[in-house]
């Protein structure tokens, strides 16, 4: 849990997508974070997390379903939500948390 505190407070922004292998929305989720990734440039780190393989780290943020997206500023919480959420609608999330 260290580290992952230690990557949401370095960060002005960061999105954190909690995903999995075997999960299919989670794969069409992928190439729209690509998309969100090349249009915010530097104004945000986008990080993904295999819940399989960080199951403590899922639990302690009570991440109960795939994908689920948390957005951090300065280290604490402002946005969460679960399910493929649109480019676009990522993109103009990321800017409002500027």
């Amino acid at each position: 849990m260290s580290k992952y505190g230690d990557l949401i407070a370095n960060s002005k922004l960061v999105l954190v997508d909690f995903s999995a292998a075997w999960c299919g929305p989670c794969q069409t989720l992928a190439p729209i974070l690509d998309q969100v990734a090349k249009k915010v440039g530097s104004k945000a780190k986008i990080v993904k997390i295999d819940v399989d393989k960080n199951q403590s780290l899922a639990g302690k943020l009570n991440v109960r379903g795939v994908p689920t997206l948390i957005l951090y500023k300065n280290g604490s919480q402002v946005w969460r939500q679960s399910g493929v959420v649109p480019a676009n609608q990522l993109v103009k999330l990321i800017e409002q948390y500027q």
